[in-house]
């Protein structure tokens, strides 16, 4: 395929590409139909139609990449009639552009095009996942430092800070830090929070925001007290979870969160440079 065409073809599906209020990119099956050399709609349904049972099968629910509409179409009477019509997110374009003609170039552009697309708006959804856990676990080490500053504001002393936590960490999976340490094979000198996924960090993070609440609300001057109080938030936000179906002990450990702040750090020092690089060739 010539490298104009694929410029202009590349034009063409981008120009064609809107999006709704809440930033989902889509485009219309009408638009499609004549990005992709179809002269007849009723066979492209036929395509869409095909496409649809590869969503479904795929395990993807239709309904949230195939969306019905309408809109009306000016008649040559000037008079205006209401045809049907679909709004398709990018994994549906692909889905219809895999069902299609293969013999047509617009097919076989759409195939790599799409599926290109689908591939880095993976790998961004993935970086700010991965942004959001080491958000969670940061999140948490301050929460805890600064429950650890009111015991010891509080109490005088908070030796048994590691005690009081641990605790939680029993109400909170109904296991001890060294059965879960064990289950998710952190070494011995790591923080289990180190491999915990991001609702766990998160349900820990609430737990401790409580207790580091109550304990100055209620003047809790006793590290027995504020333990007290540490394990029955804990027991509150599991059965929080388990009422949601969420069982925190068999949830799988999650990557070393050490090892994804490297990564995302050394993709931004990378995405930087190359940003530097195209700012010194303008």
């Amino acid at each position: 395929m010539k490298t104009e065409l694929v410029q202009s073809l590349t034009e063409n599906f981008e120009a064609h590409a809107q999006q709704t209020e809440s930033g989902v990119e889509y485009w219309l099956a009408r638009d499609l139909q004549h990005l992709l050399g179809y002269g007849e709609w009723r066979n492209f349904k036929t395509t869409i139609t095909k496409a649809k049972t590869a969503c479904e099968v795929s395990g993807h629910p239709v309904g949230d990449h195939f969306v019905d509409v309408s809109k009306m179409v000016d008649l040559g009477s000037g008079s205006q009639r209401e045809i049907e019509d679909l709004m398709l997110t990018r994994y549906a374009c692909y889905l219809v552009a895999q069902n299609g003609d293969t013999r047509k170039q617009q097919i076989a552009f759409a195939q790599t095009y799409f599926a290109l697309q689908t591939r880095r708006a993976e790998l961004i959804e993935q970086r700010l996942l991965e942004s959001e856990r080491v958000s969670a676990r940061k999140k948490l080490s301050a929460t805890e430092k600064e429950l650890s500053d009111v015991i010891f504001e509080q109490t005088g002393g908070n030796q048994n800070f590691a005690l009081i936590r641990s605790k939680g960490d029993q109400a909170l999976f109904s296991k001890n830090t060294q059965a879960m340490k064990a289950q998710w094979k952190v070494p011995d000198n790591r923080p289990l929070a180190d491999f915990a996924p991001t609702i766990v960090l998160k349900a820990k993070d609430f737990a401790a925001e409580i207790t580091i609440f109550n304990a100055r609300e209620h003047g809790m001057a006793s590290e027995s007290a504020i333990s007290r109080e540490h394990v029955t938030n804990n027991q509150a936000v599991r059965n929080t979870l388990l009422e949601r179906g969420i069982r925190p002990e068999s949830l799988p450990p999650a990557e070393d969160v050490k090892k994804v702040e490297r990564r995302l750090a050394s993709e931004e020092k990378k995405s930087l440079k190359n940003s530097g690089a195209l700012a010194g060739e303008e």
